[in-house]
């Protein structure tokens, strides 16, 4: 066991203890069989830390206190904070806390104008086999919360992750390059996407996660880039949506490149006051910053959207906007029962556009289009 406390490190929330941190990772890492990294209860300011791999043996990183970030844009990497990469059977556990200190950054966020703006991704997970992240919560990230690139077989369960609704690019868990993430037993609400799969996420399954506030979970935006890897696999079930101001989405950039996103399984869904609570959209085009005259260029097929209940706060219940160029093929909407509860008269409705073997099964309420 290597307690950071060994290796300088003073919970004070005032003292920069990346340095402590990262020596004593280091020893563990080094160690001839399981080690272990233990941050005793405490609160602990950490500028920036990468723990890094490979390590000699099975290493765990278990916080019982609090990491804290420092404020506003003061960190020394613009783009990360906290990063754990290089590891296979490693596990991160808790019941600690990361506290981002997002509030005082959130007002500089320039990004919907800026293209070059640097705010740091709370935990980055990037080339980690065989692992898991447990019973860990992170709070008011200055970015996203979770960014995970290039790891395969990663359990993530028990997590809580939270900033308020109003909070810019706060995505809970935004996933790429990677093959095997399992996200269940999940409480996450944040400003933007409670899940988001980017290009080359593969096999992806979020279980009895409960989503809101928040933008729901989403694939993409796709096409966005040349040479984008396919989006295959992804199985959303038993799933809660409380107050998100979309529910289970799939958006792809009008006038993109070419790009694939197959096999997609959205089952025993429960919306609670929802907005949006299945989409399709092939013109996703915020801040106005495309064109929507061309068509999107990214194939969307063999989607299900299966036994989803609940109330929506948007009389369109179901839109399935896909591409004139290339057309969603084979999407399935079966059980559906979604009541509108909005201000505006009249029951829920539904729109579709080009797609085509529209697949409809069970009950239809409403029908869809």
């Amino acid at each position: 066991v290597f307690n950071v406390m060994d290796f300088g490190a003073v919970a004070d929330a005032k003292t920069d203890n990346g340095m402590a941190f990262v020596e004593a990772w280091n020893q563990a890492c080094n160690w001839e069989g399981t080690a272990r990294v233990v941050v005793p209860q405490g609160t602990y300011l950490v500028s920036y830390a990468v723990f890094q791999g490979p390590c000699r043996g099975p290493t765990t990183f278990q916080l019982n206190g609090v990491i804290k970030a420092t404020s506003g844009l003061s960190s020394i990497n613009g783009v990360s904070w906290i990063t754990f990469q290089y590891l296979k059977d490693f596990m991160l556990v808790g019941p600690g806390t990361f506290d981002g200190q997002g509030e005082t950054a959130w007002l500089l966020n320039d990004c919907s104008q800026n293209s070059n703006c640097k705010l740091p991704v709370s935990l980055r997970f990037n080339f980690l086999n065989d692992s898991t992240v447990r019973h860990i919560h992170s709070m008011d990230s200055k970015n996203f919360h979770i960014n995970i690139l290039s790891c395969y077989n990663l359990k993530l369960k028990y997590l809580r992750i939270s900033a308020p609704k109003d909070s810019p690019n706060t995505d809970g868990i935004h996933i790429g390059s990677s093959d095997g993430i399992v996200i269940r037993e999940s409480a996450i609400g944040t400003g933007d996407d409670c899940v988001s799969l980017g290009p080359g996420s593969k096999n992806i399954y979020v279980s009895k996660v409960f989503c809101g506030p928040g933008h729901g979970i989403s694939v993409g935006s796709l096409g966005k880039s040349p040479y984008e890897e396919d989006v295959a696999g992804l199985w959303v079930r038993n799933c809660t949506f409380t107050g998100t101001e979309n529910g289970l989405r799939i958006k792809t950039w009008p006038d993109s490149y070419e790009a694939i996103a197959s096999n997609f399984t959205f089952e025993d869904i429960v919306v609670n006051n929802v907005a949006n609570p299945i989409v399709i959209d092939q013109e996703y085009c915020p801040y106005n910053s495309c064109n929507r005259q061309v068509p999107s260029r990214v194939k969307i097929s063999n989607v299900s959207f299966n036994n989803i209940r609940g109330t929506s706060s948007s009389k369109t219940v179901v839109s399935l906007v896909c591409s004139k160029e290339v057309p969603c093929q084979n999407v399935e909407i079966g059980n559906i029962n979604l009541v509108y509860n909005g201000i505006e008269e009249g029951p829920a409705t539904s729109w579709c556009t080009y797609v085509n073997n529209l697949i409809r099964t069970g009950k239809q309420i409403p029908a869809t289009c």
